[in-house]
């Protein structure tokens, strides 16, 4: 298998694959006060497109795009107030509900590696 994300989609199985792990990772969010108040109340849509643009990002199909655009990551997140504190419960979450999917170990640590950058792209305040 190559390091390249267009093979993670399948090598995964496909797009359920991104909507357990975002399912994992926003049950963690629902019960945390630090990240809880940067969400809607309903996590539903919040879930949905986080799904699609991970599965989009590890080569799978293009409906993130096709509905939403480009995804504008900073841009989107801009009017939360993210510190490191809030950088690192995210990534926090993120990485244990990655845990919880046994896979690859090659295909953990380039996710691991990812969402470390996302996350610390999204930044934009001192604590």
């Amino acid at each position: 298998m190559s390091d390249e994300p267009e093979n993670v989609y399948a090598a995964v199985g496909g797009e359920q694959w991104f909507h357990d792990l975002c399912d994992r990772f926003y049950q963690r969010v629902a019960n945390d006060e630090l990240l809880r108040p940067l969400y809607p109340e309903d996590l539903e849509p919040s879930r949905y497109w986080l799904a699609l643009f991970l599965a989009q990002y590890w080569g799978g199909p293009s409906d993130y795009s096709l509905q939403r655009g480009h995804p504008r990551l900073r841009m989107r997140h801009m009017h939360f107030r993210v510190g490191s504190a809030e950088r690192d419960r995210w990534y926090e979450h993120m990485a244990s509900a990655l845990s919880e999917t046994q896979v690859n170990v090659t295909i953990e640590q380039q996710m691991l590696e990812y969402f470390a950058m996302a996350a610390n792209h999204l930044i934009n305040t001192t604590d």
